[in-house]
């Protein structure tokens, strides 16, 4: 074995000695290995549909961990959660529901997914109103209208900014209750994200104050709300959750062609066939319109500056 020269040894000796004897190595103190010490966790919280993740990331920020149910084109009317997003429940501090049809079947599991998990209902202080139904001319729909009150509520609210706003009140009531120590920074985000949603209400209300028309037709009744807060008037095609039949489909081409529709607005969750059908006999366009955008904000200008175009043109026009 070769032997260290001299001033090696003297050298190891003395380093050895000091670690010994302030009885904490040097390497123990290094900003490096003290990084776990610095670092906040993240509140694991999982949402069900891509624009929750955008409300909780905008007043959680860099505070939380958002975990999506539904992915990126399925549709939260048919969604089955996968495996690894049930055993990932485990971790979440919250669920974070907005009474999508996919939760009906499936909320009990999530939740005995973790019974330290804390469930939160974004729909909690909103008056929800019943889903948009297509009524044919003639028929007694008194009892359908009552049994729609009472259980098919639109769920839609995420698509209306004045409900929005009550939603991120919600959102951040939740995170000061789990990390009460970033309660101002909650605050403060909080406080941005309601400035950017009053600002965006109230430039769609410019962007459609001088519309040609104010009925529109689309597939699925997603735009309730956004109807409702912007005086616009939806004709949904989808009828109590199904594509129409022919006799159906030919009173959509009349009432068509009576409210002069120039676009049928569809979304990538569902098919287009029906909106086609009806397109083709009255010389309308379709044109697709995403309710469940991650970027809400960016999303909703979006979708009102294609009402705005739309709805400023008729069929002759194409």
């Amino acid at each position: 074995m070769k032997q260290l020269p001299l001033i090696k040894l003297i050298a190891l000796f003395s380093l050895t000695t000091l670690s010994v004897g302030c009885g904490t190595s040097s390497v123990e103190q290094t900003p490096e290995n003290n990084i776990s010490e610095t670092v906040t966790e993240q509140l694991d919280i999982t949402v069900s549909i891509l624009p929750q993740k955008y409300f909780v990331e905008r007043i959680g920020g860099d505070t939380v961990a958002v975990n999506v149910m539904v992915q990126p084109g399925a549709s939260p009317a048919t969604y089955e959660p996968k495996p690894q997003q049930m055993k990932a429940l485990s971790d979440a501090e919250a669920y974070m529901r907005i009474r999508v049809p996919f939760e009906k079947a499936w909320m009990d599991r999530i939740a005995s997914a973790n019974s330290e998990m804390k469930i939160v209902d974004l729909t909690q202080g909103i008056e929800r109103q019943p889903i948009a139904q297509h009524h044919h001319h003639g028929e007694d729909h008194h009892n359908h209208e009552a049994e729609a009150k009472a259980i098919n509520l639109d769920p839609h609210i995420w698509l209306s900014p004045e409900l929005v706003k009550q939603q991120a009140q919600t959102i951040y009531n939740t995170l000061v209750e789990l990390n009460p120590d970033s309660a101002n920074t909650y605050q403060e985000n909080l406080e941005a994200l309601i400035s950017d949603i009053e600002t965006l209400d109230q430039n769609i209300e410019t962007t459609l104050a001088d519309l040609d028309q104010r009925t529109f037709m689309v597939f699925h009744p997603s735009w309730g709300y956004f109807a409702r807060e912007y005086d616009l008037e939806m004709i949904p095609i989808e009828v109590e959750g199904t594509e129409p039949s022919a006799a159906e489909l030919s009173q959509f081409v009349k009432q068509a062609k009576e409210e002069e529709i120039s676009v049928i607005f569809v979304q990538p969750q569902f098919g287009v066939q029906s909106a086609r059908a009806i397109a083709q006999s009255v010389n309308a366009e379709v044109l697709e319109i995403d309710p469940l955008a991650e970027n809400w904000l960016e999303n909703m200008q979006s979708v009102a500056n294609v009402f705005e175009t739309a709805l400023n043109q008729t069929p002759d026009e194409q």
